[in-house]
């Protein structure tokens, strides 16, 4: 079910426009830095991200993914300095990356209706609640964006927003020949987009989903 898909088309084509002007650039910018930067950096804001798996893997109940989200994220912030080396991938630790969209998901909660966000991009009900609530249950936010409050000083939320920016850009880096070849081969990129997010996001619950059967079936056996 699709919610203002008039509107959602003008902030796609707003977000698209801001695509053009600055994230673009700077990810043609991003993949030109030699290659020992751009990985340091990648598995830097990947390591602080798995920090949002971990109360989802326990709400989820799946404590196989929080083995390895607790397990990956120890690892790389010691041995893998801070998060800049990825030493857990190499010794079998693959944390999949998990939100409270996820989990809700995981829940039988159903999608609701699509709509656009600006500069967040492609949403649901679902997922738009879930990112209201990952601020408040993710480890790092509470660090940055609540310090004072949790700690009684003064909070940086510069550092959580640049983290969650320069993840953004290590993304579109990441799928720069895709999404050219998306826009190049899309009659309705608006649709295309919707269809892939949708798409997505269905495929990690499912994920979610398996991981916990299999969790819970290895316990009963």
């Amino acid at each position: 079910e699709e919610c203002f898909e008039g509107t959602s088309r003008a902030i796609f084509k707003f977000n698209m426009a801001l695509d053009d002007i600055v994230l673009e650039p700077l990810a043609k910018g991003y993949n030109k830095l030699p290659s020992a930067i751009k990985s340091g950096t990648s598995n830097f804001t990947s390591n602080i991200g798995t920090l949002i798996s971990i109360p989802n893997n326990i709400l989820q109940g799946n404590f196989k993914q929080l083995g390895h989200s607790v397990g990956s994220f120890a690892v790389n912030t010691t041995v893998g300095i801070l998060g800049f080396l990825n030493p857990a991938e190499k010794i079998g630790l693959k944390p999949n990356k998990e939100d409270v969209g996820q989990t809700l998901g995981s829940y039988g909660v159903g999608t609701g209706c699509y709509f656009v966000l600006p500069i967040l991009g492609p949403t649901t009900a679902r997922d738009s609640a879930g990112i209201f609530l990952d601020s408040f249950i993710d480890p790092f936010a509470h660090v940055t964006l609540r310090e004072k409050e949790l700690f009684g000083a003064s909070g940086n939320s510069l550092d959580f927003y640049s983290v969650k920016a320069t993840t953004a850009i290590d993304f579109r880096a990441d799928n720069e020949v895709n999404f050219l070849s998306l826009e190049k081969n899309s009659i309705d990129l608006y649709s295309s987009l919707k269809s892939i997010y949708l798409q997505e996001r269905e495929n990690k619950i499912k994920n979610s989903i398996k991981d916990d059967d299999d969790e819970w079936g290895s316990l009963n056996n």
